[in-house]
């Protein structure tokens, strides 16, 4: 991507994060970025390309955190592995993340490449998932074990950005969410063996 592209994309995402998707307008992106709104069209279909590019971003962020757990058999090492990843880029790309996980433009639906790439990584998820299942479990078992690991880190990650999480005397939010995440893992072991 060239560095006109990314400095596009990295105004987008301070104007994201400062006030949602309200706050993403052509206008506003090209002031951020110190261009001419001219110049985010010549690189980008408009706001809802600059949507696009973003969410693209984040799916392959997404995807590399469940690839973290692809890097051996070993069940809670590989969903430990995914959610450490998960927590990391949830910290390291606010936007990306909220863009991704739900605070869109009402007006903007992903493209078809977007959503490939956001298939692909919960597809891993499933896949790691799988693995603290009995051999032979439903794939709505699967799915529903894979929702659960999704909903815990998601609902923490989501706590650390809440007013409580200043109140709540968390030292370190990290250590609480996965050792969370290795607990509901162990439940999942021990049932299966």
């Amino acid at each position: 991507m060239s560095d006109t592209k990314q400095k596009i994309l990295d105004a987008a995402s301070a104007l994201f994060l400062e006030g949602g998707a309200r706050a993403l307008s052509v206008r506003a992106i090209a002031k951020r970025a110190d261009m001419s709104t001219i110049g985010i069209y010549s690189h980008f279909k408009g706001k809802q390309g600059i949507l696009d590019a973003l969410f693209i971003q984040a799916a392959h962020l997404v995807a590399d955190a469940m690839e973290a757990g692809d890097k051996t058999e070993d069940p809670k090492a590989a969903m430990m592995a995914a959610a450490a990843a998960y927590v990391d880029f949830a910290e390291k790309h606010a936007a990306h993340y909220r863009l991704f996980f739900g605070e869109s433009d009402p007006d903007y639906t992903p493209s078809a490449e977007a959503q490939d790439i956001a298939r692909a990584a919960y597809k891993k998820l499933l896949r790691h998932a799988a693995l603290l299942l009995p051999e032979g479990a439903s794939p709505e078992k699967v799915q529903e074990t894979a929702l659960g690991f999704w909903a815990l880190q998601h609902g923490f990650v989501g706590l650390t950005r809440h007013a409580v999480s200043a109140h709540a005397g968390i030292n370190d939010w990290r250590k609480l969410i996965l050792d969370t995440v290795a607990a509901h893992i162990d439940g999942f072991l021990a049932e299966k063996g």
